[in-house]
């Protein structure tokens, strides 16, 4: 679990770490809203948002702080942790059933 305060800085670093095909998964407290990001490609990105918008995005490095902001600001609002996982290769699909409280 990561602050929210220091959360988009974390992320931005370890998606800079991450393999191509690597996912991660950013998680509310309670697990109920999510975005997940994959590496797709030397700089390109995969994000996708589950909670209040279902919705796809495909990014590159330079305009990834912007997006990770606007979606922090969106679904999760008034978290004040954000549970970080690490999806390892088998990318972002074959975790999307991940536990839920």
């Amino acid at each position: 679990m990561i602050d929210k305060a220091t959360a988009l800085e974390t992320v931005l670093r370890k998606l800079d770490k991450l393999p191509e095909g690597h996912a991660v998964d950013l998680r509310t407290y309670k697990r109920n809203r999510s975005v997940t990001i994959a590496r797709t490609g030397p700089d390109t990105f995969d994000v996708q948002e589950r909670g209040y918008h279902e919705e796809l995005f495909q990014t590159d490095r330079a305009k990834m702080k912007k997006l990770l902001k606007t979606l922090f600001k969106r679904e999760f609002p008034r978290s004040t942790k954000i549970r970080l996982y690490d999806l390892g290769e088998s990318g972002a699909d074959a975790h999307a059933d991940r536990k839920i409280i």
